[in-house]
């Protein structure tokens, strides 16, 4: 598979599976831009791996829960490369808090980042991709959580579950247009989000246990998933979700 030529903004692509996903797509030839809005040194870290593959790629400090700065993104993606062909919504955050605990502050910090910027990330990106012609892929990185509740993390759940419907629904709308827009739904992940549960052994043996393949997917296996979406052989998807879960959304205790 080849993304030559291709251009694709990864949001919060500096760290966990962004970081994982703008490899990946560099290793299939894309040029990148990273979106980041904390870790610079991170973030220069990983254009000079890009470019040690043979892409382009810059970094941009960009905070996608405003639009104004989603538009400031993809305007330099576009004066950088020219285009933007990929737009991975992958910036997210949790407060694991229940429908009891969550504060108006939280709710609202983790729908923004969340659910908003997927939402005006499609927006901003789709009105790019139809301008200059040959149609594009947006790619929402939500989880199992879109669709399988996690009880104690509510707001969480309701902007996956939101991103569901948008993936679905934008889908719809700019088929036409030859953009496709597709959801990707990791289930459990070895990214910093859950290094306590990684360096808890007990914690960890009884997340493994609820799944069937019997252990948490490394970033690498999630940006794989982008990697096949974005290129020539996704292009009968759209208005979908790709879980990447290990069977954890199917297991069972047997009874």
């Amino acid at each position: 598979m080849t993304l030559e030529g291709k251009v694709a903004i990864v949001t919060g692509g500096n760290s966990g599976i962004g970081k994982a996903v703008a490899l990946g797509l560099a290793g299939a030839g894309a040029n990148i831009v990273i979106d980041y809005v904390a870790n610079e040194a991170a973030t220069e870290e990983l254009e000079r791996q890009i470019v040690a593959l043979g892409d382009r790629a810059i970094g941009v400090d960009a905070d996608v829960s405003k639009v104004a700065d989603l538009e400031q993104l993809v305007a330099e993606a576009v004066k950088a490369f020219g285009r933007v062909d990929i737009m991975v919504n992958n910036a997210g955050i949790e407060t694991r808090t229940s429908i009891l605990d969550t504060t108006e502050d939280q709710y609202d910090r983790v729908l923004d980042i969340n659910l908003k910027s997927a939402f005006f990330g499609t927006q901003v990106a789709a009105k790019q991709m139809i301008a200059q012609g040959g149609g594009g892929r947006i790619i929402n990185m939500t989880s199992v959580h879109e669709d399988w509740p996690m009880p104690g993390n509510t707001a969480y759940c309701l902007s996956k579950g939101g991103m569901r419907m948008l993936t679905r629904t934008a889908g719809v709308e700019l088929a036409p247009q030859g953009v496709l827009v597709v959801g990707v739904g990791p289930g459990a992940v070895d990214t910093p989000i859950n290094a306590a549960t990684v360096a808890d052994p007990v914690a960890l043996a009884k997340l493994d246990a609820a799944i069937p393949i019997g252990r948490l997917a490394s970033p690498e296996e999630i940006a794989s998933v982008v990697v096949f979406l974005a290129g020539a052989g996704a292009s009968y998807l759209t208005a979908t979700t790709i879980f990447a879960d290990g069977g954890i959304m199917h297991s069972s205790p047997g009874l």
